[in-house]
């Protein structure tokens, strides 16, 4: 039995992207948790989220991949994103006084929440958000379908989130790599050296030179000091093509620190 684990309660995002890879599925309350239950061989893989379309980097996972876990990102998962105002059943518009949900969700619904004139506010996880109403007409909470039907809740309204191409990316963890499948991608993380003006422009330079894509580059406080950053990269290829091989051996050469997260293939 392969279990996984995933950044829970049962109702999240997390949990509809877990979805895709098992059924064996175990909910735990951090993203580091998640991480932690993988390298303690609790789990095989844990699920977790890395971006927002709309919000950007989830900084607990680049900062825990970076600083306190050696665990390689063996899948990517993307999925739409699609927001709904989740009440009790018979609530209406008018009943609403106060909205419940994690904070990226309030965010990516700001404009609706501000002309409905409802109070929002935070809690740990859309499904929290959701158990938390259960009972009470003045409340209601943002999350996605399959709360509705863990809770015996309703949809009041539909696709609320401000921006309709709401895409979250979510990687999946495990302590071994992927094997190559000619459709790759690989996740790094470096940083540079600060006295030496232009590193950054260089490393970039030599994936330019060998004509390899970049498909993000994110930056990140090192906590070691203001203006200290890492910084992080996806390309397209696998870590163990030979081509891959001579481009890490040469921005090694011109980094103070540099960590390979993992190659593993592109979703479709």
């Amino acid at each position: 039995m392969t279990l996984i684990s995933f950044l829970g309660p049962k109702g999240t995002f997390t949990h509809e992207a877990a979805n895709f890879i098992g059924d064996e599925l175990i909910p735990y309350c951090t993203i580091p948790a998640v991480m932690e239950s993988v390298v303690n061989d609790e789990c095989s893989f844990g699920v977790i989220p890395i971006e927002n379309s709309i919000e950007g980097p989830v900084g607990i996972t680049l900062d825990s991949l970076a600083h306190k876990f050696d665990l390689k990102i063996y899948k990517e998962i993307i999925i739409p994103i699609n927001q709904n105002l989740i009440v009790n059943s018979g609530c209406t518009m008018d009943d609403i006084e106060d909205v419940y949900s994690h904070a990226q969700a309030i965010a990516q619904c700001q404009e609706f929440i501000r002309e409905n004139k409802i109070q929002p506010h935070y809690a740990i996880s859309t499904a929290r958000a959701a158990k938390d109403i259960i009972g009470d007409n003045s409340k209601a909470a943002i999350g996605n379908s399959k709360i509705v039907e863990l809770y015996g809740l309703e949809i009041l309204q539909s696709n609320i989130q401000d921006v309709d191409n709401n895409e979250t990316r979510f990687v999946v963890v495990s302590k071994k790599d992927h094997e190559m499948t000619g459709k790759d991608k690989t996740s790094i993380i470096f940083s540079i050296y600060e006295d030496k003006p232009g590193g950054l422009y260089k490393i970039l330079g030599i994936f330019e030179k060998n004509n390899i894509n970049l498909t993000k580059i994110e930056s990140r406080p090192s906590k070691k000091g203001l203006g200290k950053y890492l910084f992080f990269v996806d390309f397209n290829g696998h870590k163990d093509d030979e081509l891959i091989q001579d481009i890490l051996e040469e921005v090694d050469e011109h980094t103070y620190f540099l960590k390979v997260l993992g190659s593993y293939p592109e979703f479709k």
